[in-house]
């Protein structure tokens, strides 16, 4: 769990942490084993001495497990300093408080299987969830943990939840809020607000790319294999931008990578390959009440450069002009680029221009899928469906799961194409606005997990 959270936690700041670091894929394969120092004994009162004293080393430490989990133990009282120097004591505490947002707070141990006097299985129950791992402890080190490893967290139904208490809920995050969950194309929605409110979309605008390509191969305009050389190079997310230049790539990669990592070079080399008006063209095909609040069409990078731009470029952004606001894209993308330094430093103080982004809302967003199902190739289903963004839980309770969510400090959004067990398409989509401080993205994925888990 903490393994990879180290390095998830360090490009944070980055734009675009959504496809970086999904709590729940960040837990599916992390795991870190170290050792260290002993660090001076603890006074307990002779009650909680007692007590400790019916528990064996193993036991103990599991339940302050669950105490730090919950904010109410200090990562010095758990864990040994070669942990504690591997991932820094605030990190730590960050990722529990996003596991506590998105899963409730941890209730339990609700297994310990020792494998020997040192190791054993884990299980820790959360009010909606339950982690599955492993721990360990260092007799050496005052039975301090060593180790400690979440292979799973399955997300678990509340028997009282329902629609009207995930609203209030929605309606209680500082911000601006969208949702829409119910049947696909028609239908009464479980969930609705702000329906017609079009929020910053961040990754999720990648749909529109997706599904202008999955139009054009359905059509004959062009197929998955088609090879084409990459020229195009923006800021990670992504893996494309350290390709070499010109290396070949198909569409059906391009594609995959973008909405599987979010790769944002993939993206920028579709919508060369494109163009920016077919996309646009295809907003107003598929329903968008406003393609013109997307025009001139952002690629990443020009996104990037102008968030990383002085005041007065954005001023001049912010003109109203679109011929202007097309220009100054082209002259910022002839101009030196900003270091990844500069890019990430832009991001680091909290939201930026929220108003330089990709907007819809939810009624848009499921006009698009509507979309997609009438006129896209079937192949693009299997590409939303390679990173689901779900548990295991919630991929039993549907037969088919796709997604594509995004964010930037102070921008997320969810949003998933699903089939029921009967064969009904349905869709959720969840979207969050906040100029004022950074969004708490464990929280809104936890109430997209209660959602999901609703019975219909």
């Amino acid at each position: 769990m903490w393994g990879n959270s180290v390095a998830a936690l360090a490009g944070s700041h980055r734009w675009e942490r959504t496809e970086m670091r999904h709590v729940l894929a960040m837990l599916a394969s992390g795991a870190l084993a170290l050792t260290a120092a002993p660090l001076a004994a603890q006074v307990e009162p002779p009650a909680a001495a007692a007590a400790a004293a019916e528990q064996t080393p193993l036991e103990m430490r599991a339940d302050q497990v669950v105490a730090l989990l919950n904010g109410k133990a200090d990562p010095a009282e758990i864990f040994t300093a070669g942990f504690r120097a591997a991932v820094a004591d605030a990190q730590i505490v960050t990722l529990s408080a996003s596991l506590v947002a998105q899963f409730g707070p941890a209730t339990e141990v609700a297994l310990l299987a020792p494998r020997d006097g040192t190791r054993a299985a884990l299980e820790i129950r959360f009010e909606r969830g339950l982690a599955k791992g492993g721990i360990a402890i260092d007799p050496a080190d005052s039975n301090r943990v060593n180790e400690l490893r979440f292979t799973s967290v399955d997300s678990l139904a509340i028997a009282d939840d329902s629609p009207a208490k995930i609203a209030a809920d929605l309606a209680a995050l500082p911000g601006s809020v969208n949702a829409w969950f119910g049947p696909l194309g028609d239908g009464t929605p479980l969930i609705s607000m702000g329906a017609d409110r079009p929020l910053a979309l961040g990754s999720t605008f990648k749909l529109y790319v997706l599904a202008a390509l999955a139009e054009d191969v359905k059509a004959g305009r062009r197929k998955w294999s088609d090879v084409v050389a990459l020229t195009e190079k923006s800021y990670p997310s992504g893996q494309l931008q350290d390709w070499p230049e010109g290396a070949p790539v198909t569409l059906h990669t391009l594609a995959s990578l973008m909405i599987a990592i979010s790769d944002n070079t993939a993206t920028d080399q579709l919508i060369k390959v494109l163009g920016k008006e077919r996309i646009l063209r295809l907003m107003t095909d598929s329903g968008h009440a406003d393609p013109d609040a997307n025009d001139p069409f952002l690629t990443t990078r020009q996104l990037f450069i102008l968030k990383a731009s002085d005041a007065q470029t954005l001023a001049d952004w912010r003109s109203g002009d679109p011929a202007k606001q097309a220009m100054i894209a082209l002259v910022q993308a002839a101009e030196e680029e900003p270091s990844l330094d500069a890019v990430n430093a832009a991001f680091a103080n909290g939201p930026k221009a929220l108003d330089i982004e990709w907007f819809a809302s939810p009624a848009d967003l499921a006009k698009l899928l509507a979309y997609m199902r009438r006129t896209a190739d079937p192949k693009v289903f299997e590409i939303m469906a390679i990173s689901p963004s779900a548990t295991a839980a919630i991929k039993a309770n549907w037969r088919y799961i796709g997604f594509k969510g995004g964010s930037e400090p102070g921008v997320m959004n969810l949003t998933w194409l699903l089939t029921d067990k009967a064969g009904r398409d349905w869709v959720l989509t969840l979207g969050w606005n906040n100029a004022a401080a950074v969004v708490d993205e464990g929280k809104l994925e936890g109430i997209a997990q209660r959602i999901l888990l609703l019975p219909r």
